[in-house]
């Protein structure tokens, strides 16, 4: 890699925290070009705008997250290992990505309203139907129950996952697979003793006053 490339690619970077951080809009190019130490005039020698460095930074995140869901659709494994496998990749994202989540997570609406960032749309729509596709072969296959409303599990599970980038911080208690997991039992398994959700759920209700 030449010197040219790593620079850029520090550069990238450098950018990719001041937008999650401090949000795409309130972040400008002489913002980053301070915290990279040079000049403003000096990053246009590498990214024609802040547009094309957070364009760069998404697609190219997205296009590995997706092509990671793709490949999780096609295998032969069971209903359950795709979903434990889906929520794995999608905390390793979180782990080995996290300055391109938040910016996702904050600043997709505001994106996607500028010009040629109309993908963003797209790739949330693949992401609702990555999630809808498993959830439905695991109703299919007998692993989750028959009376499950898979949209409102759906928006469970994407608004739970997606909010970690909000509190995981890499090298702390857990790690991202730990976390992947206890999230796979959550769901799955639940979170009470043996019996203590069959007796929940046959609890009566209080007796209406007459």
């Amino acid at each position: 890699m030449s010197a040219a490339s790593t620079r850029r690619d520090e550069l990238l970077a450098i950018a990719g925290e001041r937008f999650a951080t401090q949000g795409y809009k309130f972040t400008t190019v002489r913002d980053i070009a301070d915290a990279a130490g040079i000049l403003s005039g000096s990053l246009y020698h590498h990214f024609d705008s802040k547009e094309s460095m957070v364009d760069e930074l998404l697609r190219d995140f997205q296009d590995q997250l997706f092509g990671q869901y793709d490949e999780i659709l096609a295998s032969d494994d069971d209903a359950r290992t795709k979903l434990e496998r889906a929520f794995r990749v999608s905390f390793e994202a979180i782990e080995n990505h996290p300055h391109e989540v938040a910016i996702f997570q904050n600043d997709a609406d505001h994106l996607g309203r500028l010009d040629g960032f109309g993908y963003l749309a797209d790739r949330n729509a693949q992401s609702r139907q990555v999630w809808i596709t498993l959830l439905e072969e695991g109703v299919a296959s007998g692993v989750l129950r028959a009376d499950l409303d898979i949209t409102l599990t759906y928006r469970f599970i994407r608004d739970t996952v997606w909010v970690a980038v909000r509190w995981y911080r890499p090298g702390g208690g857990l790690t991202h697979t730990e976390v992947a997991d206890q999230y796979v039992r959550i769901l799955l398994d639940g979170i009470a003793t043996d019996g203590r959700g069959a007796r929940a759920a046959t609890v009566s209700r209080p007796r209406k006053r007459k």
